[in-house]
């Protein structure tokens, strides 16, 4: 009888074709839907590694990014430590670099100077740990607590979607002729109000169930949220001209201390890779000069923008915790959903994920993926800022490593939630966590914006 993963692994491997959606009952955990995660992610990374040459490839578009060829190998050298090493035992295969794609050791800024694999070595490196990875993804015990549910395979899909992420940020950051491109995503369908209200009373917070789900994700604990009422859809283009237009960006009294110096060190005038032409403004997105979209969520602005907007809009920035009992709590049964419309894996009906479209989707699309309490596009489209610090949940656990998120817990990061275009559905559901500091602009990130609502 042929090995299970012998078809699979030539797909894997050897194909460049463009993912996207998510894989049958990737929540469940188990091999199969570690397969598929893996594969899926794969056909990613080489999407985007393929688009460019192997100048492009090695070089350095950005100071807030590595060269894509170091993203290349370090999500194979990290799949071979977990995976090969930690789960298989196996000798290592190029124990001389792991210093060299330890993300920790090295900021993003001195990587090229590293005596980083070339292109075609990462390529063959991520090729010949793969074909290991699914030869071992079969034999793995399933009494371990690293491999109880594939849970390390679904790590590590996790971990080379949300390096396909910063990859597709790289992209954005690059100068030169488009080398990517997507269909446009589907357009809003019906008028909607400004914003929905969420009553008071406690709901479930993070999950203890999810067989993939990260440290920072867990234990589910309860707690109490005030009334409030949230924007149904993020921010949109045209509103935050309506922000600049009013001089948001002139002035103080909208702005913290720190973003106000930020803004100014910075000569902030406008998101990120929006440029001025004449009264309009036009935007840059992956090498194709447009028209800012009026109609489209807000992407590539800073914590410290969103919280000014919020507050020239006599407004605030969500807590994480009313941001997810919008996105989760299913008032009907008083339980949490693990996705905003319920328990079905995510669809193009559902949301915009995957990299299938290279843009978010008008606000008011997908009418499908909406909560119980009507807030649509909770999932995909843009990150979304909250007002939250990162910090762990009550009864937090570093597993299985503490450089995930024990390390970055403190005041210098924000939380933002909901995920983005660019994230994948196997790592993009309710209870999950992103964060990154408040300046930063690289990121597809937007807001939407909160108020008291009193008691209800």
């Amino acid at each position: 009888m042929p090995h299970p993963h012998t078809d699979r692994r030539a797909g894997a491997a050897g194909s460049s074709a463009s993912g996207g959606g998510a894989g049958a009952a990737e929540g469940a955990g188990g091999t199969e839907d570690a397969w598929r995660a893996l594969d899926r992610a794969r056909r990613r990374t080489q999407l985007l590694t393929d688009a460019v040459d192997d100048a492009d490839l090695t070089r350095q578009h950005s100071p807030l990014m590595s060269p894509l060829v170091w993203d290349l190998a370090h999500i194979a050298s990290q799949e071979e430590i977990w995976l090969l090493r930690g789960v298989g035992g196996h000798e290592p295969l190029r124990p001389e670099i792991d210093d060299l794609y330890d993300a920790f050791r090295h900021p993003r800024a001195s990587r090229p100077q590293l005596p980083l694999l070339g292109p075609a070595e990462a390529r063959t490196y991520a090729r010949d740990v793969r074909g290991r990875v699914l030869d071992l993804l079969d034999q793995a015990p399933g009494d371990d607590p690293l491999t109880r549910d594939a849970f390390a395979f679904g790590m590590i899909a996790q971990h080379e979607q949300q390096h396909d992420e910063t990859m597709l940020a790289t992209h954005q950051l690059r100068a030169g002729a488009p080398v990517i491109d997507a269909p446009d995503p589907p357009a809003a369908v019906d008028l909607l109000p400004d914003e929905v209200v969420v009553p008071a009373g406690a709901f479930t917070m993070g999950t203890s169930t999810h067989p993939w789900a990260l440290d920072n994700e867990r234990p589910a604990h309860r707690v109490e949220v005030a009334a409030f009422a949230l924007d149904t859809t993020p921010v949109t283009c045209g509103a935050y001209l309506r922000f600049m237009d009013d001089g948001g960006y002139d002035d103080p009294r909208l702005w913290t201390a720190e973003g106000w110096a930020h803004r100014e060190r910075e000569g902030l005038e406008a998101p990120g890779f929006w440029i001025r032409d004449g009264r309009d403004w036009l935007r840059r997105r992956f090498g194709v000069l447009e028209p800012v979209p009026a109609g489209e969520p807000v992407v590539h602005v800073s914590w410290y923008e969103a919280d000014a907007f919020a507050r020239w809009a006599g407004r605030r920035l969500p807590t994480e915790a009313e941001w997810e009992k919008a996105a989760r709590h299913d008032p009907a049964t008083d339980t949490s959903r693990t996705y905003p419309w319920g328990e079905e894996e995510p669809t193009a009906e559902h949301a915009n994920l995957g990299q299938r479209h290279l843009r978010p989707a008008a606000a008011g699309a997908y009418p499908a993926g909406a909560s119980a309490y009507g807030a649509r596009q909770m999932l995909g489209d843009v990150w979304e800022w909250t007002s939250s610090d990162f910090a762990g949940y009550p009864g937090f656990a570093a597993w299985p490593y503490r450089e995930y998120s024990e390390v970055f817990f403190g005041g210098d990061y924000k939380v933002l939630r909901g995920g983005s275009f660019g994230a994948d559905a196997v790592a993009c559901r309710g209870t999950f966590r992103n964060w990154d500091y408040p300046q930063r602009r690289q990121i597809f990130a937007g807001f939407r914006t909160a108020r008291d609502a009193g008691p209800h």
